[in-house]
């Protein structure tokens, strides 16, 4: 039994196939690139964490509170290779999930295997508070200490010789920080939480 004569590769199928080769290859190049550079930088995370919180000035009146929020943070880069450059920097205080202050804080540029300590004086002007929320406030004024979530929101770019990264965003979470009304002997350091 004869079979018919096989039928010569349309030149079409043998572009596609070209095609579909060079883009497979393209994406084994850049995908090899970025492990190469992601193993030369070998990235690690930022580490934040709250040094102290003393609160002055505070005043609850009618449920309206006026208080200075005297914070001290520090941002440590682990990094041997990755700088960062902090383009804008927002830094806000919460009791109870309802944001009592905020403030924004100059822009900086923290290099490699630094420590940056950032000193900074969000405050409450008049600010009314729900009425359950000013009578705890109220209530652990009397203990001397008062626990807070104190957040930072930045934009950074990455910075790995004379590379520089797009923006992004910085989130940090700082939960249960212990603030006081007097100055304390010892405060709490608390370790955040750091998305980026």
């Amino acid at each position: 039994m004869a079979y018919p004569p096989p039928q010569p590769a349309k030149p079409h199928h043998k572009l596609l196939r070209w095609i579909a080769i060079a883009i497979l290859a393209l994406i084994v190049i850049v995908g090899l690139a970025v492990l190469i550079i992601w193993l030369t930088i070998k990235p690690k995370r930022l580490v934040y964490s709250v040094e102290e919180v003393l609160i002055q000035n505070f005043n609850l009146t009618n449920n309206h509170l006026n208080a200075t929020f005297d914070i001290v943070m520090t941002a440590y880069n682990p990094n041997t290779k990755v700088s960062f450059y902090y383009d804008s920097v927002e830094v806000t205080v919460t009791y109870h999930d309802q944001t009592v202050a905020f403030t924004g804080v100059e822009p900086f540029f923290q290099s490699h295997q630094n420590v940056t300590r950032l000193e900074v004086k969000p405050v409450a002007q008049y600010l009314p508070l729900k009425g359950s929320v000013a009578m705890d406030l109220g209530h652990e004024k009397s203990s001397g200490e008062v626990k807070l979530a104190v957040y930072v929101k930045a934009r950074i770019r990455f910075k790995v010789g004379v590379w520089k990264s797009k923006d992004r965003t910085l989130r940090v979470a700082c939960d249960r920080v212990s603030a006081h009304f007097y100055s304390a002997k010892r405060f709490e350091m608390t370790f955040c939480d750091v998305d980026l």
